[in-house]
């Protein structure tokens, strides 16, 4: 059977919403970040500034605006800014590699580019505007009244992965977005009262909409920056320092972070958790679960695709086994067959969803969006329902089970990965004749790609193809491992046999300089949280498939291992091996080297007396 969620009043649009909270409260905060604070007068005024200042350069209702902004302040300026122009934002995450980014603002046809000053990112044609001097007083910006949109309008285009090879961009329209809030209002997501909201999503990951849109119903939104995201002790402050109500996080990410937020909060206040973005695994919920139980926090489980603007089903964290709950207001979930009739209860089923939320399809790409986005024979005439992928089935109490996906697209750590997009790259290089991607560890937060790879001629150092890649994926996108093969195994029918794709080599290091003390433990950590015994001191930690969650295991053994004052940041501007021991070292001799002048000291002083 199909399911239907009750109708939802009509949604404001989200900037009538965000003038609202400026009359309301003008100077509660409305964005707090490592850069400083802006409260919702302050926020008022920059964003009808960039408005302005967009508009000036031709930006309105249609428009497609690039923003390639740090996490910070500035971040929100900018996105709000766009949205007050009229135009769409296109998200444009300084830390993705150069080139993806360049095929990104390509396949989006920007109109207009807006940048801190912190990439080089310039594309042919595109006119680029400065955040500072956009902020900075125009005659124009404060008469300028906001543009007056429509519900059809786009809001965002937000680049997914492609199986073709190339991203494809999602276009979201204002009234799914006005959707979205109002639905997570009356389904008791949001609390009516003014909150404050962690920013943790990458702004290319559609739960960064859910996140920083709420400034515009009043609430606010702290933006953490890589440093607070990725090294519990930093969240740890950032949550009891700005008294944190609600964090959005992946599963995988709760691994790391699972004793900070499992620890009492001193105020007695509990943390409202938002998962999403991958299945819940069961020992996780459970774990949740009991935490609930014991008031320590409580949690939502959160599911949808980002064609249907985020999020389409909801469900407390509670009980014992995992489920994705019920169908959102606003919206309609149905499980289908390959004919599109309604399974029955228990059955398996794909899930379709249609209603308010429904994006208008992936711009450029009309055959794309015809093949996923097809008539709702449920709805009224003309509507629309989104084929998912996605198979679940309906319990007995009513809630969804989700069984997994029906095609390559994969969840890793949280982001949609198409296995077809990592091949194409990687069938890129002039030596490869064939690659094949696979998911090891499917359904754990140690989910993580392995790229298999056949050659023409002599074999191509595996190293040369991760690098080859890292040129163009970002770190989620990265396989973990690369194995050169003489020959890809098939089955009877001539397909490859996945079955019979070895694991990654486990044994000797090949030769390799064997290093030893502080380099012997940097080794064996790099090796444990890669998973990868053959390491060498040329390898590059994101050249190997580290990325930011290994990144901070590997942080965080390094830190108590060997009792330096490491920082997170000192894996990334040291990421070869041979590199970071240098730095470790270096560390070491100035700790001792401290120790003996404060026992020279203290034993001069003693002589004195």
């Amino acid at each position: 059977m199909s399911g239907m969620s009750g109708a939802a009043p009509e949604p404001a649009d989200l900037l009538d919403r965000f003038r609202s909270a400026v009359d309301r409260c003008p100077t509660r905060i409305a964005v707090a970040a490592s850069d400083g604070e802006l409260d919702f007068a302050q926020l008022d005024l920059r964003t009808r500034r960039v408005a302005a200042r967009l508009g000036a350069r031709g930006a309105g209702r249609g428009s497609r605006v690039g923003v390639c902004v740090g996490r910070g302040t500035g971040l929100v300026v900018a996105l709000l800014g766009v949205w007050r122009a009229g135009a769409a934002y296109v998200p444009l995450d300084p830390r993705y590699p150069r080139l993806r980014l360049e095929r990104m603002a390509a396949e989006a046809r920007l109109d207009l580019l807006i940048t801190d000053g912190g990439t080089a990112l310039a594309p042919e044609g595109v006119q680029v505007v400065a955040l500072d001097e956009a902020c900075t007083r125009e005659p124009e910006a404060d008469g300028r009244p906001d543009s007056a949109p429509s519900p059809l309008d786009p809001a965002y285009v937000l680049f997914t992965s492609g199986s073709t090879g190339t991203p494809k961009g999602v276009e979201i329209t204002r009234g799914g977005v006005a959707s979205l809030i109002t639905a997570l209002e009356q389904a008791g997501a949001y609390a009516p009262l003014p909150r404050v909201v962690a920013w943790n999503a990458s702004v290319g990951f559609d739960a960064s909409v859910q996140q920083w849109t709420r400034v515009c119903r009043g609430d606010t939104v702290v933006v953490l920056d890589d440093e607070d995201r990725l090294r519990p002790e930093r969240l740890a402050d950032v949550l009891e320092h700005r008294r944190v109500d609600d964090l959005d996080l992946t599963p995988s990410h709760w691994e790391i972070l699972r004793e900070v937020l499992l620890t009492p909060r001193t105020d007695g206040r509990r943390l409202r958790l938002f998962m999403g973005g991958e299945p819940v695994p069961r020992s996780t919920w459970r774990e949740i679960a009991a935490a609930t139980d014991r008031g320590v926090l409580e949690a939502l489980n959160l599911y949808g695709p980002t064609e249907t603007t985020v999020d389409a089903t909801s469900a407390p964290v509670t009980g014992d086994t995992p489920t994705i709950g019920r169908g959102l207001p606003g919206g309609r979930v149905h499980l289908l067959d390959d004919r599109l009739r309604p399974v029955p209860d228990g059955a398996a089923g794909e899930i379709f969803i249609s209603g308010d939320r429904v994006a208008n399809g992936y711009a450029g790409h009309p055959a794309l969006t015809a093949a996923s986005f097809v008539a709702d024979p449920f709805g009224p005439p003309g509507t629309r329902m989104y084929a998912s992928g996605d198979q679940a089935r309906r319990r007995a109490d009513g809630t969804l089970e989700y069984l997994g996906r029906r095609d390559r697209q994969e969840k890793i750590r949280g982001f949609r990965v198409e296995l077809g997009e990592v091949e194409r790259v990687l069938e890129g290089h002039p030596d490869v004749t064939t690659a094949h991607a696979v998911v090891r560890g499917r359904g754990t937060a140690q989910a993580h790609l392995v790229l298999y790879a056949t050659t023409a001629g002599s074999a191509v150092p595996a190293g040369e193809l991760t690098a080859f890649a890292a040129r163009v994926l970002p770190d989620h996108m990265l396989p973990s491992a690369v194995v050169v093969l003489e020959r890809m195994p098939l089955t009877v029918n001539g397909k490859i046999d996945e079955a019979a794709l070895p694991e990654p080599a486990k044994g000797a290091t090949g030769g390799a300089e064997q290093p030893s003390g502080v380099a012997e433990v940097t080794a064996r950590v790099w090796s444990e949280v890669l998973g990868r015994a053959q390491i060498r001191p040329g390898d590059d930690f994101f050249a190997l498939g580290g990325h930011s969650l290994t990144a901070l295991a590997a942080f965080k053994q390094l830190r108590d291992t060997l009792d330096l004052p490491l920082s997170i940041r000192d894996i990334y501007r040291h990421p070869k091996l041979a590199d970071l021991i240098d730095r470790l070292e270096s560390m070491r001799g100035e700790q001792t080297g401290g120790q003996t002048r404060e026992r020279t000291t203290t034993e001069g002083s003693g002589s004195t007396l």
